[in-house]
């Protein structure tokens, strides 16, 4: 009889290197870690993530002790996080308030922070596997199963918790054609979650179980192929105007460079690249012309005390007169839709003063009538505003972005009518990132719009927010348009390809038609319901093993 024991007799190179591997298991956590950050934009060296992950199932297994188990998990995030979001560095050489230094320093401690999610799905994964697959007499598959599971609970958990931050989830780094198809079946996290099971395949090969690699291997093969299929069998909708012409947009990348916007010497500069980019051909048909996030410093909203308007509007003293300067650009059935910021007003003993801000996209005809609005509802802690200000104020420390008020959140996703362009679903920068809350689902919209400003975050951080719009438009099914100051601004298709796109630090503008929207995705209409009832099915999968026993012993 073959016992797992005699049957891993003869250890090939590949076995014995690993056993090397493991008897470091410390450093080798931190190291795959890393490594698998490599797998993310702009390097997207996917197969070392798959390399990487195979490495931290073995040290999974080979733990002896719960600590030990959740310590691989923790060092592996910490490797990850330090490297994949190493771009939030530069953000902090804009604000002058505090040492470019702390950037490092800010890098570290949010890592040290993320990598508890994977230390738990580590620890999840071990302790179901002790507790109910006893990986010394079974082949290793339901640890596979357990931890793909626990992957998917806690990127799910890392969106939301302290209002979450799941910049780069492990899907992300399939936005390849053909590969990141499932997301529309399973989501996001449900494509991590697959990810892990082709990570874990490869495991049981570098074992020597050729046939215990087939349950994980071909579960994620079959979910992949199912994604091609239903992309490939997916009807598309006409994306057309109401009067039936193909909706055409021009996408505005000025070419912005932060530290020019926080200087107010520079807005005219600045104002004139921007018209610049956005004049019209007299010959062409209806278009939506497309501005960055906060693309003009100008109040748009009416009602503000006079000093508000007289400190910061480009166009005149008025909000109306800044909204003609607009105008202006546009041609008679055009529309505008630009990044720009509102203020909350109230009163005090000094009279009418802003006491907030909102970070707004605003809809303007050609005769400088305002039609629409949205205000962003998922604002960066530490960035837009700051948490527990008297405390963190008083030590030193400041928002990210330049100002005294802290903005004030919007009631969240909201599709916006646009006479004779469809319905646009927008969400500002960062709210991009969360995979199944970027649109209204009781009012499915045309497109998204993803007005942003990523000129804060270095080389990395521009190519990865774009790579997380790529994937949300293959979950939704929807086209996405990007517009930032100083790129990556394009246009996605609702498959997730790139129609058109301006690189990093070039400035540029893109004319083109919409492309059409799909019919709602399974994601689209359930959201992350699905993935979690996935985990659910993968840690029913793992238990398996235990079931055939307690049955075989209880006939």
């Amino acid at each position: 009889m073959i016992t797992p024991t005699s049957q891993a007799a003869g250890p090939t190179l590949l076995t014995r290197a690993a056993t090397a591997i493991l008897a470091r298991a410390r450093s080798a956590a931190l190291v795959a870690g890393v490594i698998s950050a490599t797998g993310f934009a702009p390097l997207s060296l996917w197969p070392l993530t798959i390399a990487a992950y195979a490495l931290l199932i073995a040290l999974i297994a080979d733990a002896k002790t719960w600590q030990r188990a959740l310590l691989v998990g923790w060092l592996f995030g910490l490797g990850q996080f330090t490297l994949g979001n190493n771009w939030i560095a530069t953000a902090f050489t804009y604000q002058a308030a505090m040492p470019a230094w702390l950037g490092w320093v800010a890098v570290v401690a949010l890592a040290i922070y993320l990598a508890i999610y994977p230390a738990l799905a580590t620890l999840g994964a071990w302790s179901i596997e002790r507790r109910f697959g006893g990986l010394r007499v079974q082949r290793g598959w339901p640890l596979v199963f357990a931890f793909a599971a626990m992957w998917i609970i806690t990127e799910w958990l890392r969106s939301w918790v302290f209002t979450g931050f799941v910049w780069n989830p492990l899907g992300v780094a399939l936005v390849t054609p053909g590969l990141a198809d499932a997301s529309a079946l399973l989501g996001t996290y449900g494509l991590g979650g697959v990810f892990v099971l082709a990570s874990g395949g490869f495991w049981l090969l570098g074992r020597g179980r050729g046939r215990d690699a087939l349950a994980p291997g071909l579960l994620a093969a079959a979910l992949m192929i199912g994604g091609f299929a239903y992309r490939v069998s997916a009807a598309d909708l006409p994306s057309r105007a109401p009067g039936g012409q193909p909706v055409a947009v021009t996408v505005v990348q000025p070419d912005i460079p932060q530290e020019t916007k926080a200087d107010q010497s520079f807005d005219a500069l600045n104002w004139s690249k921007l018209a610049a980019l956005s004049v019209r051909n007299p010959d062409a048909p209806p278009r939506l012309l497309l501005w960055p996030e906060a693309a003009i410093p100008d109040f748009l909203e009416g009602g503000y005390p006079a000093r508000y308007y007289d400190m910061v509007n480009l166009g005149g003293s008025s909000a109306a007169q800044s909204r003609d300067r607009l105008a202006a650009l546009l041609g008679p059935q055009d529309l505008l839709v630009t990044g720009s910021e509102d203020l909350e007003i109230g009163g005090g003993p000094g009279g009418a003063h802003a006491i907030g801000a909102r970070n707004s996209v605003t809809v303007l005809t050609p005769d400088a009538r305002v039609i629409g609005s949205y205000d962003k509802a998922h604002l960066v802690p530490y960035g837009e505003y700051l948490p527990i200000r008297p405390i963190l104020s008083a030590i030193g420390l400041s928002r990210l972005v330049p100002g005294a008020l802290d903005f004030w959140p919007g009631p969240g996703a909201r599709t916006i009518d646009l006479p004779g362009f469809g319905r646009m679903g927008v969400q500002i920068c960062y709210e991009m990132i969360f995979s199944g809350r970027v649109v209204d689902r009781a009012n499915r919209p045309d497109f998204i719009f993803n007005p942003s400003n990523d000129a804060w975050f270095g080389a990395s951080g521009p190519p990865q927010h774009f790579a997380q719009a790529r994937l949300r438009a293959i979950e939704e099914g929807l086209p996405v348009i990007r517009s930032t100051p100083t790129g990556v601004s394009g246009i996605i298709d609702a498959h997730g390809r790139v129609v058109h796109k301006l690189a990093m630090g070039n400035a540029g503008r893109i004319d083109e038609v919409i492309p059409p929207a799909r019919t709602a995705t399974p994601f689209a209409l359930f959201g992350n319901i699905i993935p979690l009832l996935f985990a659910g099915l993968l840690l029913l999968l793992a238990l398996v093993p235990t079931m055939r026993r307690t049955a075989t012993k209880n006939p």
